[in-house]
């Protein structure tokens, strides 16, 4: 069967998400790990130094300005990363979602630069984060922590994460259950809430005062 924009929106609604083996790969894999990844909103830790550095400021965070870089950056190659996921394929699909609004990005800017961001989809009240990449230090860091303070803004229930890493882990990211995870998507999905609640240009002092709520 053809995966289409529709399906790769029914899928997320069931708790798949697709991936290629590689940029080379031209077929796609239907992923449903037994412990999913999720980053709670409202036990979001903001590590202190990062906290500081985004006070500094001396970048600018955008919304949905250039997808076809981030995705782009986020395919690229790093030292601790030779292949990607990402191919063709995965380009053309979230590039769909993207023109009909149900995927965004988060990108970090310094002096016309692209220095870091990441991407991912939304679906009623849950924001599915597919990846993010960095060319200077705490950028991709950063994307993260913009990232979820719109979604506490817009009144997102749930951040999925796919899988929970070290990098993550140190921003309260954890593992659940299947079963766990499905009753948490379920009532995402089901619900209302607004990517574009907060608006743009944010400030870091606003940012830093939506991370550090709790509910």
């Amino acid at each position: 069967m053809e995966i289409t924009p529709s399906v790769l929106l029914k899928a997320y609604a069931c708790g798949i998400f697709p991936m290629a083996e590689s940029e080379d790969d031209p077929h796609l894999h239907w992923i449903e790990p037994h412990r999913r990844g999720i980053l709670p909103l409202d036990q979001f830790h903001l590590p202190r130094r990062l906290a500081r550095t985004i006070r500094a400021g001396g970048f600018e965070v955008r919304i949905d300005h250039d997808f076809d870089a981030v995705i782009s950056a986020c395919a690229e190659s790093t030292p601790g990363r030779r292949k990607t996921w990402i191919n063709g394929e995965i380009r053309r699909l979230y590039g769909a979602l993207f023109d009909a609004g149900h995927c965004h990005t988060v990108e970090v800017w310094r002096g016309g630069r692209l220095i870091g961001g990441l991407y991912g989809v939304r679906l009623g009240a849950a924001f599915f984060g597919e990846s993010m990449f960095h060319r200077e230090r705490d950028a991709s860091k950063i994307a993260l922590t913009y990232l979820v303070a719109r979604l506490k803004a817009g009144r997102f229930k749930l951040l999925d994460t796919q899988f929970v890493t070290d990098h993550l882990t140190t921003f309260g990211a954890l593992e659940i259950s299947r079963r766990e995870y499905q009753e948490l998507l379920d009532e995402a999905v089901s619900a209302e809430a607004d990517f574009y609640w907060l608006a743009m240009p944010s400030s870091s002092e606003d940012c830093l005062q939506l991370v550090s709520q709790t509910s």
